[in-house]
């Protein structure tokens, strides 16, 4: 508790009225999480993004302007602090962002991110399950990608491969009910693999934010 004070945070309990409607009906969704910033955001229509994090300049660009564009429509893009996606998408979509993490509160992961995670703490919201003081291992990534799904009415992958954290994050939010968008790309390009997986599985296929905004509204 000395901590999570310490961190200028604050808990949220599933049975308590702040906590995200939508999360609360997801499986196994976390009994108590800590948070800095405003909690509004997450009740808001949420979207979520995730991708690549070695994406290439195209797919930054494209999750960045998509971000911006589902912002101004009016939803919170929520995504994982992670390099390439997840980054672009909360800068794009900045303050209208929750950064969910797989480390403390107090923690900043990765260490390059650290600026913008404080940025979203101020600004936006951020979420964690892990206590504070506890750094991410390999285990924590997709808990804290449960989370992602869970908070929105959908979820983008904008860039992956066929194996990735991207792809189970659209997983789960295929098993929570929610829908599962992904943007397609070359059959030359790896990283575009896992965004066709999906379509040929039966994802939405979108090529730009109205077509998000308007599957989810």
């Amino acid at each position: 508790v000395e901590a999570v004070r310490a961190a200028g945070a604050r808990y949220l309990f599933h049975d308590q009225p702040g906590y995200p409607a939508l999360l609360a009906q997801a499986p196994g969704a976390p009994p108590i999480l800590t948070l800095r910033g405003d909690v509004a955001l997450a009740a808001r229509p949420c979207v979520a993004m995730v991708g690549a994090r070695n994406a290439s300049a195209a797919a930054v660009k494209l999750a960045r302007d998509f971000a911006s564009g589902l912002a101004e429509a009016g939803f919170t893009v929520v995504s994982g602090l992670a390099r390439g996606i997840d980054g672009a998408a909360h800068e794009g979509a900045f303050p209208h962002t929750v950064g969910v993490i797989a480390s403390g509160i107090d923690i900043a992961y990765p260490p390059q991110h650290a600026e913008l995670q404080e940025r979203i703490a101020s600004e936006g919201l951020l979420l964690a399950e892990q206590p504070p003081g506890t750094e991410p291992r390999g285990s924590h990534f997709p808990s804290r990608n449960r989370i992602i799904a869970g908070l929105a009415g959908g979820t983008l992958v904008v860039e992956a491969a066929v194996k990735s954290g991207s792809l189970i994050t659209a997983r789960l939010a295929g098993e929570a009910g929610r829908e599962v968008m992904a943007i397609p790309g070359s059959p030359l390009e790896a990283r575009s693999h896992g965004c066709n997986h999906l379509i040929r599985e039966g994802a939405v296929l979108v090529q730009e934010p109205g077509e998000v905004a308007e599957l989810l509204s």
